[in-house]
């Protein structure tokens, strides 16, 4: 008998404990979803803030690679404050000219930030965020040369980098041309440089940084800017939120000033103030 009620207080000792578990259990368990989902939201933000940011590493200043192969340029510093006012981690990938919109397309990366013009035909294909740089085409050739946008170019080399608005312009309005298709700008300007071309047809943001380097002192812009309603913009894909969030960056970047911070140092005043009515637009 003794050994029983032993036995029976050692149960109902243990009922008692398992009753307190299965209440704090209980409590707990109430208490898991909020845990839960805090947890999975935070993995959800984490998951949204890294954007990865396509750039094409040949386009003096907008984005290239110094002597350590870092890429560096305006459109480098823009991404990286843009990534610091949304809070963003972004990782940045220099790609192909040709292959950055099927990349976008394929979800290799999340968006396009290299000098790409918007274009009715390009936003059958991708959205664009508001502008933020202005520019135009020049063309380049060597000082004394006496070659003009009027001329037809028959007989004349002329050339543009591929897949480019200058490209387009050529083939569109000078279809006598003798055009050279350059897969990256620097090889057009190695081709200016050596004779193999006489002139070249580029976007003005580059080719007058290019024209202040020392490889293109024999060289000027000749007659004036045109098709100078050419603005640039970050290209994401149809239907993405991200243009939204990278609006509102921008204009908080032009509100507070860094924006001419970073694009003084590329372009001057008057190339900035341009950009700055782009980002208004």
């Amino acid at each position: 008998m003794t050994t029983a009620i032993k036995s029976k207080s050692k149960w109902a000792a243990l009922s008692v404990a398992l009753s307190g578990l299965m209440l704090a259990a209980c409590s707990n368990s109430s208490e898991a979803p909020e845990a839960g989902e805090a947890t999975a939201a935070a993995n959800t933000d984490s998951t949204e803030q890294t954007i990865r940011i396509a750039t094409e590493s040949s386009y003096k200043p907008l984005s290239y690679t110094d002597a350590d192969g870092k890429l560096i340029g305006f459109e480098i510093d823009l991404i990286n404050a843009l990534c610091d006012e949304m809070a963003a981690k972004c990782d940045i990938s220099s790609q192909e000219w040709d292959g950055l919109i099927p990349g976008l397309q394929a979800k290799k990366f999340d968006a396009i930030i290299a000098g790409m013009s918007i274009t009715p035909e390009r936003l059958e294909k991708v959205d664009f965020t508001d502008p933020y740089l202005s520019n135009g085409l020049i063309l380049v050739a060597k000082k004394g040369d006496e070659v003009s946008v009027e001329d037809d170019f028959s007989d004349v080399s002329v050339g543009a980098q591929r897949a480019t608005i200058a490209a387009q312009y050529i083939e569109e309005t000078h279809p006598k041309a003798k055009l050279n298709l350059y897969d990256t700008q620097e090889n057009a300007y190695l081709d200016l440089t050596s004779g193999r071309i006489r002139a070249l047809f580029s976007d003005k943001v580059t080719a007058a940084h290019w024209l202040m380097s020392d490889e293109g002192q024999a060289f000027e812009q000749k007659g004036e800017e045109f098709n100078s309603d050419d603005t640039m913009g970050i290209a994401v894909r149809k239907g993405d939120e991200l243009a939204g969030k990278f609006n509102t960056a921008l204009q908080a970047l032009k509100a507070s000033g860094k924006y001419d911070e970073i694009s003084a140092p590329y372009f001057g005043t008057s190339t900035t103030a341009a950009a700055q009515e782009a980002t208004a637009q």
